[in-house]
């Protein structure tokens, strides 16, 4: 029963590619800067690119880049990209049937459920990747920092002058 974290590692890789404009931002930046391995990184990538979100190019001065301005980029779409499902569901296994509660405990929450899933994406439809971007432009001193993969593994090895300055 636990929760996701892939909707904020998606935000946040698309965020780091809003602030890098046209030039290609490469999976070990994002994955240094979300604290993973880059291999999540770039299965997330693939479900983004499926989705038309980001496109990416191979090669040295390859990377990922978004497929659409920021301020077209809903957080509903990249919601809807990696996770695909509502944020809370129904239980897997269907109750006993035997039990009083497990016989219409479904028949209970499954109009709450709709209505609360309704309205997070409701808030979800009305904020975009650029949204996310300003509002979180001022708390970070060097975004360059994400092109320079030499600088981000200094970083993910635990460089604390870097990891002050990122």
């Amino acid at each position: 029963m636990s929760t996701s974290s892939r909707f904020a590692v998606a935000v946040h890789a698309l965020a780091l590619m809003a602030r890098a404009g046209d030039e290609p931002v490469k999976s070990e930046g994002v994955a240094a800067s979300v604290n993973t391995n880059p291999v999540v990184i770039r299965r997330l990538l693939c479900e983004l690119a499926h989705a038309d979100l980001v496109v990416s190019q191979k090669g040295a001065s390859g990377g990922t880049r978004l497929a659409r301005k920021p301020e077209e980029i809903t957080l509903l779409d990249v919601y809807r990209a990696v996770e695909g499902k509502d944020v809370f569901r129904l239980q897997r296994h269907r109750p006993s049937a035997n039990c009083p509660v497990g016989a219409r405990v479904e028949a209970v929450l499954h109009g709450v459920l709709d209505e609360v899933n309704g309205a997070v994406e409701d808030v979800l439809a009305t904020r975009t990747m650029d949204d996310v971007l300003q509002s979180s432009a001022g708390t970070y001193s060097d975004w360059d920092r994400i092109n320079h993969p030499g600088t981000l593994e200094q970083h993910s090895r635990g460089n604390k002058q870097v990891a002050r300055d990122v």
